[in-house]
């Protein structure tokens, strides 16, 4: 389909919403179909278009030159806060800024970097690094954790090994259907959402619904995700949110707070600070990542909540989600120089980031029955102020409940 067609379609596709609009339904505009063969490279849609007084907007960009071209990105500002999708990988996140809080970090990669540039399996499964700079990137689905090798069953229905490389492989495969939908009745809440589809012959049949959504005028978004196994058999499925954060927030001195039961260091490497666990230094020259798995608490609607705050006390960052729907917590500090990445994680996931051989012998990797679904939330808020932090504070220490984090001084005997 050539470029005037795809045009023309949009405009079509855009009268037609525009009428919708005024039946009291949704505003939908298709940015990226495979299916209807429509791709748009530019599209702008603000308040005033829909007739609404809150002021808003939504821009689709095509990214150009180096190793992002192609790169397809979706700034959404809400009044307040403005946050960047990627639908070209994996629907991440590249950064959210919200007054001078930025949700980010400065990574060694400097370009949004496309798939087509990315090889998974170089220097021993570490080639996800080479696009990793997003404020949230995904990790799964078919497997989430570090590199090793593990059983599959093969296209003759032998048992064979195959090399599973870091974090898998969603964030770095375009989404196939992307749109934009705004309420029409208030809040006019602003959606972003695309289809990622993960799937082979002999395979995986994974299909991942992800949306990012806010309300005009408020000082966060949520990321709402529905995984779903198309296959005829059940399927095992992964996911980790590697939610980045670096300077301002991070900084010497500033926190990780969090309702957490347990807390229990990934390796040796980490068993050394992990009565310190919670702690941030300043860059550091030659600093070796650390990594700590957390079992979040969670209240009587099984809600739990965690955060970073700096080392002031006045801004911050909070996220809430169901742990029943992600059950554990990953602290990743990487203190390094600012040159090689100073930057941490807070990363909710249905797993720790073992290889997922680790991870299915401590039961720790679900399974998606034919046609079953798994959905997972998460609320990004940002803290602008002492009253701010101080009340994100308040909620974690409810949900804690005045029971004590039990700290384990000695890494999991891994298998």
């Amino acid at each position: 389909m050539n470029a005037l067609i795809a045009v023309t379609l949009t405009a079509v596709a855009v009268a037609g919403t525009l009428t919708r609009m005024n039946a009291a339904e949704p505003f939908r505009q298709v940015l990226t179909s495979a299916s209807r063969g429509i791709r748009t490279d530019q599209w702008t849609l603000t308040h005033r278009d829909l007739g609404q007084s809150v002021p808003w907007s939504v821009r689709k960009l095509t990214l150009h030159g180096g190793r992002q071209e192609g790169v397809e990105v979706i700034v959404v500002d809400n009044g307040a806060t403005t946050f960047t999708v990627i639908p070209t990988r994996g629907m991440g996140i590249l950064e959210a800024i919200c007054g001078d809080v930025r949700f980010g970090w400065d990574s060694p990669v400097k370009e949004v970097v496309h798939p087509n540039s990315i090889h998974l399996d170089s220097r021993g499964g570490l080639g996800w690094l080479e696009g990793f700079n997003e404020m949230m990137v995904r990790c799964g689905l078919e497997w989430a954790g570090h590199p090793g090798r593990d059983e599959f069953i093969n296209n003759v229905g032998e048992r064979a090994e195959m090399p599973l490389t870091l974090h898998g492989r969603i964030a770095n495969i375009p989404a196939s259907e992307v749109e934009v939908v705004v309420d029409a009745a208030a809040p006019h809440r602003i959606r972003v959402r695309g289809r990622v589809d993960e799937r082979m012959f002999y395979g995986p049949k994974l299909e991942l619904w992800a949306e990012i959504s806010t309300d005009p005028g408020t000082s966060g978004f949520r990321i709402e995700d529905t995984v779903t196994n198309r296959g005829a058999h059940e399927q095992e499925m992964q996911t980790i949110y590697h939610c980045n954060f670096g300077a301002p927030l991070l900084e010497g001195g500033a926190r990780f707070l969090g309702a957490i039961r347990r807390v229990t260091p990934f390796n040796a490497r980490a068993a050394r600070d992990v009565e310190h666990f919670a702690e941030y230094s300043g860059p550091t020259r030659g600093f070796v990542e650390q990594v700590y798995c957390l079992q979040p608490a969670a209240d009587s609607t099984g809600r739990s909540a965690i955060m970073l705050q700096n080392a002031r006390g006045d801004r911050g960052v909070a996220m809430g989600f169901s742990v029943e729907q992600l059950p554990y917590v990953t602290l990743w500090k990487n203190l390094a120089a600012t040159e090689e990445g100073y930057v941490t994680g807070l990363e909710p996931g249905t797993g720790f980031p073992y290889t997922r051989r680790i991870e299915r012998v401590n039961g720790r990797v679900p399974r998606l029955a034919a046609g079953a679904s798994r959905k997972m939330v998460i609320d990004v808020t940002a803290l602008l102020g002492r009253d701010d932090v101080l009340r994100a504070v308040a909620e974690i220490k409810r949900i804690q409940g005045g029971t004590a984090t039990v700290i384990d001084k000695e890494p999991p005997k891994v298998q």
